[in-house]
């Protein structure tokens, strides 16, 4: 996956000049990306104000992908034990 060339600060700082009234394309000449990332930018982190906000954001999502992998490799296990033990000897 591509990563971004601004940080989370500065795509926080353009996200609050585009809510203080400045338009998409106006920032996009300014901070040199195209005008329809801002929306992107805008639906991925509306709502956030701070990086720490955004930090905590970003462990809760890796905390849960883990114990999504938990689960899996758990559930993997237990299948072929469950089909075992439902057979009727």
């Amino acid at each position: 996956m591509r990563t971004s060339r601004f940080t989370d600060s500065q795509i926080l700082t353009i996200l609050k000049e585009y809510e203080s009234g400045q338009t998409a394309k106006e920032l996009s000449r300014k901070y040199g990306f195209h005008y329809q990332t801002s929306h992107n930018w805008k639906n991925k982190f509306g709502g956030i104000f701070s990086t720490k906000e955004l930090q905590k954001i970003r462990e809760l999502e890796s905390e849960n992908n883990r114990l999504k992998k938990m689960f899996a490799n758990l559930s993997l296990k237990y299948e072929p034990l469950k089909d075992v033990l439902s057979k009727k000897w």
